[in-house]
């Protein structure tokens, strides 16, 4: 298997529900509609009644495409920077729950042997990982940072982005490494950044203090992602619009957003879709607290907390927001509540994520599509995932 290559199809399915997101470029609600499933493809999406009887009919909610996660650091208990096979296992079977059927393990700042070692061992073993969410390779967050807005990384760790350091971890992440975010002004910055994306990787800008005019120079060089819009960056300014600005202007850029509000405020994410139709992606930044309950757990090998309120941020000990117990549905339901329509939210959890790292049979309803579904209740919480026809989350 290969990574984000899941198990044996399940079997023909039609499936009809009261409305239909297909996520498709042009934003739509089908309102009946319809989806035809065999051999782990979509062939059929529609309006109105199902041409055939429905093996499957979901009486409410929404039926959307499988939601797709760039950033998951860890979830139910597990970091995935320990690189623990049974711990991955764990977190690519319950993903589903949260109608995730796709996601990028993500790995923060460390040292560069200690993050080249990780991305071989991921790649060893991420191909034998049992049926659940797709991995769809490696993001790598750091070590090529701003020390200034370093947020939960360890500053000792963050180094210069020498051609040396980047060629060792794309060696090491050979068909697995999939995303790097960094810091295009730190040394060696914009030179990192050709070079990531001429091997085929997708470089994120984040953990940065670069002005607007040295964000456009890296996407002239070639990024095309900015990392958890608004967090750990150079905020927008009426005269210097700084990585906040550029991300929302430059139409080469699509950012992550973390859509809860201890890390970025409704009113913002509401600015962030009107400002950059069809270039927001929503992201959880989750770490190994989410799904759990309050305690001590650990981002990247060192200590975080969570407080026993509901949806609490983890915190570094000096108080410092580190990642989130966010769910990808219910940072769907967030924004639809703050006002972005449906459609644009679902196509942000999915298609455009699916997008930007190259993967179009992904993220959408489409005849010849994956069929990588979730169905959400009218509360937008999930209530089923199947991921190449295969259910990963039962139905209720």
């Amino acid at each position: 298997m290969e990574p984000g290559k899941p198990g044996k199809p399940g079997p023909p399915l039609l499936i009809t529900a009261p409305r239909v997101v297909p996520a498709g470029p042009v934003p739509a609600v089908l309102e009946p509609g319809y989806v035809a499933i065999e051999a782990g493809l979509i062939t059929a999406v529609g309006q109105g009644p199902p041409p055939d009887v429905p093996g499957l009919v979901l009486a409410d909610g929404v039926l959307v495409p499988g939601l797709i996660d760039l950033q998951v650091n860890g979830r139910y208990g597990e970091d995935l920077a320990g690189v623990d096979p049974a711990g991955w296992a764990r977190v690519v079977r319950r993903l589903p729950e949260t109608g995730t059927t796709a996601f990028l393990p993500t790995f923060i700042t460390a040292p560069v042997g200690e993050l080249a070692g990780a991305l071989r061992s991921a790649a060893g073993f991420v191909p034998d990982l049992p049926g659940g969410a797709r991995v769809l390779g490696v993001h790598l967050e750091g070590p090529f940072l701003a020390a200034a807005r370093a947020g939960a990384h360890r500053r000792d760790w963050i180094v210069p982005a020498t051609v040396d350091a980047v060629a060792d971890l794309l060696a090491a992440g050979a068909g697995v490494l999939r995303v790097v975010t960094l810091a295009p002004e730190v040394a060696g910055g914009l030179a990192a950044v050709a070079q990531l994306a001429a091997a085929g990787v997708v470089v994120s800008v984040g953990h940065s203090d670069a002005t607007a005019r040295q964000v456009r120079a890296a996407a002239d060089a070639g990024a095309r992602m900015v990392t958890h819009l608004f967090n750990a960056q150079r905020a927008l300014h009426h005269r210097e619009p700084g990585v906040v600005g550029q991300a929302l202007t430059d139409p080469r850029l699509t950012s992550g957003l973390i859509a809860d509000p201890d890390h970025v405020g409704a009113a913002a994410w509401t600015i962030a879709f009107a400002a950059a139709p069809g270039r927001i992606c929503l992201v959880t930044d989750s770490v190994a607290a989410a799904g759990m309950p309050p305690g001590r757990y650990l981002l990247g090998g060192e200590p975080v907390t969570v407080g026993p309120e509901d949806d609490a941020a983890p915190r570094r000990p000096d108080g410092t927001l580190a990642g989130s117990v966010l769910r990808m549905d219910r940072a769907v339901a967030n924004v639809v509540a703050a006002g972005v329509g449906l459609a644009e939210a679902v196509a942000a959890a999915s298609r455009i994520p699916a997008d930007l790292i190259g993967r179009p049979d992904l993220g959408r309803l489409a005849p010849g599509a994956a069929a990588d579904l979730a169905w959400l209740g009218d509360d937008l919480r999930a209530r089923a995932a199947w991921v190449a026809g295969e259910q990963a989350h039962p139905v209720a």
